[in-house]
């Protein structure tokens, strides 16, 4: 097996235990027998359990970025693109929260050390919007001025919705269908689009 999938393992593995079980009571040896390797095999690997888990958000972070990427690769016009990227980071954040159990009370507990392993995909998908946004502006979709500042301020503003959107007090009983729509009407609000010109 070769070393990328050996970590691979480990880190699959893993994120199951932490899944079933909470990180606190998962140990370097549960991770190690789970796997088949031995704990020499896995402090090869990982220090300690923080890093393991570090991996583990990591690998469910890399999962977000790929599905966004894929969005933001469609041929399809910009503005339906930044509502396809909200719904797209929302969904996927509930999904990942919803697939990983217990894992879910540590993504909120240890907000500080999920923001960590973050970072890089924050700047990422900033990255993206950025991209977006130059897109429309440049075929007269959006009246931005500083498309850095409003890149951010849809990235917080989203990153701000991901607990509601989990708990579903976002829209209390409203299905994506029907929230789309005045979503979109906020954002293209923002982006100084006409609405009279949507179709």
């Amino acid at each position: 097996m070769s070393i990328s999938k050996t970590r691979q393992k480990l880190v699959d593995v893993a994120r199951q235990l932490f899944a079933k079980n909470g990180l606190e009571n998962t140990t370097m040896n549960d991770i190690a027998v789970a796997s088949g390797k031995g704990r020499r095999t896995l402090y090869t690997y990982f220090k300690n359990k923080e890093e393991v888990y570090y991996a583990v958000i990591k690998g469910e972070l890399e999962r977000l970025s790929d599905k966004l990427d894929e969005v933001a690769a469609k041929r399809i016009r910009p503005q339906e693109k930044i509502i396809e990227l909200i719904y797209t980071h929302l969904n996927m954040i509930k999904e990942t929260v919803v697939r990983n159990g217990n894992l879910r009370a540590e993504f909120f507990r240890n907000i500080w050390m999920v923001e960590k392993v973050r970072k890089n995909f924050d700047e990422d998908e900033i990255e993206l919007f950025r991209k977006v946004y130059t897109e429309g502006k440049a075929e007269g979709e959006f009246d931005i001025e500083n498309i850095d500042l409003v890149a951010d301020i849809t990235h917080y503003c989203i990153k701000g919705l991901e607990v509601p959107y989990i708990y579903g007090r976002l829209g209390h009983g409203m299905t994506e269908e029907t929230s789309k729509p005045l979503v979109a009407k906020v954002v293209y609000g923002a982006l100084g689009k006409n609405l009279n010109h949507l179709k």
